[in-house]
């Protein structure tokens, strides 16, 4: 991973792959720059995914950029709940009655689960065709339109369809961070939080101190904290691009998170917000195993209310509802539940909890103190 500052205030960090690496591009009035997509594009067929809540705000920006392609446009339903099988299925028709080949591009305009959705679509139609990442909610900017992790939700789990296919590039461009609900920010800061927790103490620091001005939306503090994020993942993920080693400790609160998230029924918690939750529940779990102390467990839980998440499970989940779903995520094997947690602030650990009493035991006293 590399950083480089570019013109204009702009941002640049390359995610280092080898043969599939690929630059991040961060800053301001990025979608109308035709310069950062065409070196990506080696077609001339293009076609835009996005969802009807985005689409009206700019798709015609990102299509006026490719005006030199030949571009179409695929919108669908916005929300978790469309992140199905039956919503691709839809777009593999389209893109075969538009006659779209193996040299065409799909480019993901929107959040998570447009992201996710278009990659996976790309990763299998014609067994591989390009594409290129636009994410405009700040937890896709920060998180799931970096890595090359794509897929899709089913009832009894989420994304345990998919494939790891990585993009040309990503384009994350701040300026839509100015439509995004303050709900939507929220949820995009449980992920920066993250990268703090697992990783880095000094940005956690930082983010304590600037917390305020993230909330309030101050440009130069939310571009900062998109390129360190950025920085992160890009380097966990060119040492362990298929998670089969560190890129697990991205994963802190996840396990927690995708069980509360199936349980409440996708989309009535975002993402982020199951995420909140699930750290705060991971760093009670670390203090409970002799991990991690008493204050930074406390910490943790404060700095994410600060930032106006969630820090309880739902009241409807109980020790055996988590159970049930945790021994299902994809991150469970042979009955073992993998599980991130923190040994101190700014270092993550992976852990394999083989005695699901234990687990049952540390999960139903932490809901104990639920209001």
């Amino acid at each position: 991973m590399s950083n480089k500052q570019s013109s204009m205030g702009r941002q640049l960090v390359d995610v280092n792959l080898g043969d599939r690496s690929y630059p991040i591009h961060i800053g301001s009035a990025l979608l109308q720059d035709s310069s950062l997509l065409k070196p990506h594009i080696r077609g001339r067929q293009v076609c835009v995914v996005s969802n009807d809540t985005v689409a009206p705000i700019y798709m015609d920006q990102v299509c006026e950029a490719l005006a030199d392609f030949d571009v179409e446009q695929f919108v669908f339903p916005d929300g978790e709940a469309y992140k199905t099988l039956d919503t691709v299925s839809t777009l593999y028709d389209f893109l075969l009655e538009k006659r779209f080949s193996r040299s065409s591009t799909l480019v993901a305009l929107g959040g998570g689960v447009v992201g996710d959705m278009v990659g996976f679509a790309a990763a299998t139609y014609q067994r591989g065709i390009d594409f290129i990442q636009i994410p405009t909610t700040l937890l896709s900017q920060v998180d799931s339109s970096v890595g090359g992790k794509t897929g899709v939700n089913r009832p009894l789990g989420k994304n345990m369809v998919g494939a790891f296919y990585q993009p040309r590039c990503v384009i994350a461009d701040c300026s839509t961070l100015d439509t995004l609900p303050d709900r939507e920010l929220k949820a995009g800061l449980a992920e920066v939080i993250k990268y703090g927790l697992i990783n880095n103490r000094e940005f956690l620091a930082w983010l304590d101190a600037n917390m305020e001005k993230l909330l309030a939306r101050d440009a130069d503090a939310l571009a900062y904290a998109i390129r360190v994020s950025c920085e992160e993942k890009a380097d966990i993920v060119s040492q362990d691009e298929t998670e089969s080693g560190i890129r697990a400790i991205l994963n802190l609160g996840h396990t927690f998170g995708h069980a509360i998230e199936t349980a409440m029924g996708y989309g009535n918690w975002l993402h982020g917000e199951a995420v909140a939750t699930g750290m705060v529940m991971a760093a009670d779990f670390s203090r409970r195993e002799g991990l991690l102390n008493e204050d930074d467990a406390r910490y943790v839980g404060e700095l994410i209310q600060r930032a106006g998440l969630p820090v309880t499970a739902p009241p409807q989940m109980d020790a055996e509802a988590f159970i049930a779903l945790m021994s299902r995520d994809k991150k469970a094997d042979s009955g073992k539940v993998k599980l991130i947690l923190l040994e101190q602030l700014g270092k993550a650990v992976v852990t394999d909890v083989m005695d699901l009493q234990t687990l049952t035991r540390h999960i139903s006293a932490g809901l104990q103190g639920r209001p």
